[in-house]
């Protein structure tokens, strides 16, 4: 299924891992690792945007199963993971917290080549992280990836200068303030979901998904609330915007594929302005989505990423377990 009216007559399932870890971060907090589908394939490493969960992906990653060693996680203070402090949620935080998770993977499962797909704000703490390791003394990007796959990376907004940019990244801030934190039930949560032009494209029964993976029962039993604060999403819309221009495709040492969404619809987010930038990856956009494609149209965005794969010569021999 790859289009459809988020009716509440689909339900996306959440396949349960083979295993699971915890990952300690600098500041002691903990990040839930998860591990899923075929050992013997390629290996994959998926996180999500800002405010999300990757576990909201499945009709994605739920397809690759079969055929990839996919391990998921969480960026602090989404999904699984607790709420820690307000002041650890920043980009630099969460390029530490990627380097010590990926570290953690090879410790736990063995060192093999990874290929990481990463949306939005993931996207964006990769390839900080990726940057710090070429300025310094931590291994080399092409050591901890033979390829990225990055998802309508919001590095820049195509016909924007920097004043636009970040005037909209502070409208964007002060909206997510504003977001409704408790609800009543899951029901009141895909109601205002339903009706809200951001989610208006995705699949049939991602309302209903979006709900059970980013909201947590309170303690006291009285409703719902957002797994990830508004204030800290909000932090976010303020603070990324700026290490995104820092970013440089430039010495990352392995494939990228960008894969964005519609260009002739509005925000859309393009890899970079600099057509040097543009030599160095190889770019597509899905006709008909926005930023949150993935959700949109899981199927041709999965096709996409195999294709660039393929080409590559990053599928491998697939033993099936």
């Amino acid at each position: 299924m790859d289009r459809g009216t988020g009716s509440r007559s689909t339900t996306w399932e959440v396949p349960e891992p083979r295993s699971t870890f915890d990952v300690e971060l600098d500041d002691r907090s903990i990040a839930a690792v998860r591990r899923h589908g075929n050992p013997a394939g390629p290996r994959l490493v998926l996180s999500h945007g800002a405010g999300l969960a990757i576990d909201l992906y499945v009709p994605f990653w739920g397809a690759l199963l079969d055929d990839f060693d996919v391990f998921l996680y969480d960026i602090r203070d989404h999904g699984w993971n607790a709420v820690g402090e307000l002041a650890n949620h920043t980009v630099p935080n969460f390029a530490r917290d990627h380097d010590r998770i990926l570290a953690a993977i090879d410790r736990h499962c063995g060192p093999k080549p990874k290929i990481g797909v990463y949306h939005s704000l993931a996207a964006i703490t990769a390839m900080a992280a990726l940057g710090a390791a070429s300025a310094g003394g931590a291994p080399l990007p092409w050591e901890r990836y033979s390829a990225l796959v990055l998802f309508d990376p919001p590095f820049c907004v195509r016909g924007m200068g920097d004043e636009m940019f970040f005037d909209l990244a502070a409208l964007a801030e002060a909206k997510t303030r504003r977001r409704t934190r408790r609800f009543a039930n899951l029901e009141d949560f895909e109601d205002r979901v339903a009706s809200a032009s951001r989610f208006a494209r995705v699949a049939a029964g991602v309302h209903n998904l979006l709900a059970r993976t980013t909201l947590r029962e309170r303690p006291d039993g009285s409703g719902y609330e957002l797994r990830c604060p508004p204030e800290y999403e909000a932090r976010v819309c303020r603070d990324a915007p700026r290490w995104a221009r820092r970013l440089s495709f430039a010495g990352v040492g392995c494939p990228v594929k960008v894969i964005g969404s519609d260009p002739a619809l509005p925000y859309t987010y393009v890899p970079t302005l600099e057509a040097d930038q543009l030599a160095l990856i190889e770019y597509e956009f899905i006709p008909g989505t926005t930023h949150l494609l993935q959700l949109e149209a899981p199927a041709k965005c999965a096709a996409a990423m195999l294709a660039f794969l393929r080409r590559r010569g990053l599928m491998g021999a697939v033993g099936r377990t």
